[in-house]
């Protein structure tokens, strides 16, 4: 809110909701994340649970690389929602610039899994239609930028 300059209730709310049905599916409803969201729909709205909806990673498939089809599900899902691209830079630009604060082999693995996702949310920010002014959208370039070069320190190789 302070940094984006959001005054939309659902969109505050959204974001506070983001990581719900990811973590805690089976806590909001019985039935999966379909009736988890429906749980929000009730709770919160449905145009809450449709953001939430938007900015929460899919259900793998298995035998396809999962950073790749987390990639895919960003880029479609966001196209079309410029209120949840706002939601996933902010959260995306969170874990993104702390993961330098992060040890381990977890590290490489979460910069390997965000790097690539980069571009694809520096083109989603730039779209017209995105919700945010120019000082914000520079804003959360820079950030990305910033985060890249961090994923680059980690990730030396690439990869």
């Amino acid at each position: 809110m302070s940094h984006y300059g959001v005054r939309d209730a659902d969109v505050a709310c959204a974001a506070l909701l983001h990581d719900a049905v990811e973590d805690h599916a089976a806590e909001l409803a019985p039935g999966g994340r379909e009736a988890a969201l429906a749980a929000l729909a009730a709770g919160f709205g449905p145009r809450v649970a449709t953001l939430v909806g938007a900015v929460t990673n899919p259900e793998y498939q298995p035998g396809r690389d999962p950073h790749e089809q987390y990639r895919e599900h960003v880029a479609e899902s966001l196209r079309g929602n410029p209120w949840a691209r706002v939601i996933k830079a902010s959260d995306f630009t969170d874990n993104g610039v702390g993961l330098i604060h992060s040890t381990g082999p977890r590290l490489r693995k979460l910069a390997g899994k965000y790097a690539p996702l980069v571009p694809v949310l520096r083109e989603l920010i730039a779209l017209p239609d995105t919700p945010l002014d120019a000082r914000v959208r520079e804003h959360i370039l820079a950030q990305l930028d910033q985060a890249a070069e961090r994923f680059a320190a980690i990730l030396p190789d690439g990869g």
